[in-house]
């Protein structure tokens, strides 16, 4: 599995991407964006969902303890820009406990940390101002928003500089295969571009535009 992902991360979110349009899934999570260009992720999902906090008050969750290594952590906080999820405890604990990363259809903070060490962070923006007492966690471990793509527990989550996808674990061999095929594909054209064959020619010959439909 860690060989897969590590793979998925090399193929890259753009490659997945026409694989999931190929294969009419969705997944790609829009609005979701990496906080530094440079870091990938890839791994299983491990969700959290958010609501407005109550009365009284929950709290914003010591779940990170249950993540395993290589997991992502995905936080659904209804995309609100007002109230981060995220900060430099969680990130500190998440790059300690080698996490592959964390996507948050919402905001973080104390992002200095996070640029520091490298960690992956791919949110919707970034504030400074606390979710405590404003948000709660009301479940782990069940289906989730992230952007305009639902996450459920378990399912593969990859990220790069353009973003976010989300493979659903029950199609991950297939998904896998098929970008893989679309890989290969587009480092033929390129190689061909290269040595002197136009872009017409050298998409023409490889089916270029054909890559993401569906058969």
């Amino acid at each position: 599995m860690a060989d897969m992902m590590g793979r998925l991360a090399e193929l890259g979110t753009a490659t997945i991407s026409d694989a999931l349009d190929r294969l009419g899934l969705p997944g790609s999570a829009h609005g979701i964006a990496p906080l530094a260009n440079g870091t990938r992720m890839a791994g299983p999902a491990y969700t959290v969902r958010y609501v407005p906090a109550g009365d009284p008050a929950g709290t914003v969750g010591d779940y990170v303890d249950d993540i395993p290594d290589g997991g992502v952590a995905v936080l659904d906080n209804q995309g609100r820009t007002d109230a981060t999820v995220w900060g430099d405890i969680l990130t500190t604990y998440a790059h300690q406990h080698r996490l592959a990363g964390t996507a948050i259809w919402g905001v973080c903070r104390d992002v200095r940390v996070a640029l520091e060490t490298g960690y992956p962070m791919f949110s919707a923006g970034r504030f400074m101002r606390t979710g405590k007492d404003r948000v709660e966690v009301a479940d782990v471990q069940v289906p989730v928003a992230l952007g305009d793509v639902q996450v459920r527990p378990g399912d593969i989550v990859v990220g790069d500089d353009d973003g976010v996808v989300v493979i659903p674990s029950h199609r991950l061999d297939e998904v896998f295969a098929l970008a893989e095929d679309i890989g290969t594909t587009e480092d033929a054209i390129a190689a061909a571009v290269v040595d002197g064959m136009s872009i017409t020619d050298a998409r023409a010959k490889f089916g270029y535009h054909t890559l993401q439909r569906k058969a």
